[in-house]
């Protein structure tokens, strides 16, 4: 089932579960990122990850731009050279 209001959340679907007295899935269901679309931004931030590589910024530098961590980009980075 695709999200009602997709959306970052505020705090965990536990959190906001006990809040409003509902179950934990209930909350995931309703907030959930559509698959198809949480797939296609993670690729679109892999590719911005290597072109700032590219352009020879460090991993940490790469992850305050793109807003992630340095694991992340760490990771982007290796499944990259994995490919190859």
């Amino acid at each position: 089932m695709a999200a009602l209001k997709p959306g970052k959340r505020k705090g965990t679907a536990r959190e906001l579960a006990a809040r409003l007295g509902v179950n934990e899935r209930t909350i995931r269901s309703y907030i959930a990122q559509p698959r198809p679309e949480y797939l296609s931004e993670a690729q679109q931030r892999r590719e911005r990850i290597r072109e700032l590589r590219e352009t020879g910024l460090s991993m940490r530098a790469i992850a305050a731009e793109v807003g992630c961590s340095v694991g992340t980009v760490h990771n982007a980075l290796r499944r990259e050279d994995d490919d190859s």
